[in-house]
């Protein structure tokens, strides 16, 4: 009883601190227009889907632990959609991964080839996907078979005592979703990466100056990188536990898996909803500036007095103008 309440309360810190930090996430990209560029579209994206774990996946999730009976097929959902926030936020991970390596490949032409418009219709695709691939389940890949030829529905109403592993089938969970799903995304990202940085230290390594002035670009594409990558790590290390687990269940079904080991499994997977945004204030100054703005200006309500700008018919005024929008678009910062 003692562990269930401690990772109940656990969960209910999680809960708080994901929904509340993807929430600075998304109002920052809103209110500072200089992080509103692809990469950040992707980041977005996954702050959605850590929003929905803190706010509907934790508290299902909880809900579940304390054995509540359900039926069948509602518990099957509520499973199901820790599967598409899951999925979503690897798909969003590769996504990232994918727009700087464009960013260092093709310098040149990558603001002509990743579009807002396509960066869109690349985000819309990974929820598409996701949502196919976390609701398989739902149309047949499932346990009730299972439940039905060993006699464990407490009803023929398909009454059931909500559990994950009760109502989903550890065939799709291991060979279709770790190894189709999760396991090739991470290794390709952890390709896609070592590239990036093995072309940003070559050019870094040629010491000449470049269309956009000198060695800047990819010293801050290395900067940014390096933060994204490690996002990727956390990521790996909070849900691979968890799948290894899933493994063991599959390959040996008679292997002891004590309870305590469960419950942090699942608590590294619902965690890392709650990292990001820490990982972005540390290591992003924008976000970091960002961060600050929001909880001084609209939590704090410290509000600055208006700024004075120049004439627009002054020249200090034209200079001054330019120097905001450079500032403004300026990812040295990054």
């Amino acid at each position: 009883m003692l562990k269930l309440t401690l990772y109940i309360g656990m969960e209910v810190v999680i809960a708080v601190s994901s929904v509340i930090g993807n929430v600075m996430v998304v109002w920052a990209v809103r209110i500072n227009r200089s992080l509103r560029d692809t990469t950040f579209c992707f980041i977005v994206s996954l702050a959605l889907a850590d929003i929905a774990v803190g706010a509907l996946v934790i508290p299902l999730a909880i809900t579940i632990s304390i054995g509540l009976q359900t039926h069948f097929y509602s518990c099957l959902l509520v499973a199901c959609s820790v599967l598409v926030l899951t999925q979503s936020s690897i798909l969003a991970l590769l996504a990232i991964a994918i727009d700087r390596y464009l960013r260092v490949k093709i310098p040149m032409s990558y603001k002509r080839v990743v579009t807002p418009r396509r960066a869109g219709s690349a985000v819309l695709l990974c929820w598409l996907v996701s949502f196919i691939v976390g609701l398989t389940p739902m149309f047949g890949w499932n346990n009730l078979q299972r439940l039905h030829d060993n006699g464990s529905l407490i009803t023929d109403d398909l009454l059931v005592t909500c559990e994950f592993e009760t109502v989903i089938s550890m065939d799709y969970m291991v060979y279709f979703n770790f190894f189709g799903w999760v396991l090739p995304p991470l290794l390709l990202m952890l390709a896609i990466y070592m590239e990036i940085f093995y072309m940003i230290h070559k050019q870094l390594n040629k010491k000449v100056k470049t269309l956009f002035g000198t060695q800047t670009l990819f010293s801050r594409e290395l900067k940014l990188a390096k933060s994204l990558a490690f996002v990727l790590f956390l990521f790996a290390v909070s849900w691979l536990p968890l799948h290894i687990l899933n493994c063991i269940t599959l390959f040996c079904p008679n292997c002891n898996k004590p309870m305590f080991l469960i419950y942090i499994a699942i608590i590294l997977t619902h965690g890392n909803s709650a990292v990001n945004p820490i990982v972005y204030a540390f290591r992003i100054k924008k976000f970091r500036m960002a961060f600050r703005k929001i909880w001084k200006q609209y939590l704090l309500c410290e509000f600055r007095p208006a700024e004075r700008f120049p004439q627009r018919g002054s020249q200090r005024g034209h200079s001054h103008e330019r120097r905001l929008r450079q500032n403004d678009d300026d990812d040295d910062d990054v």
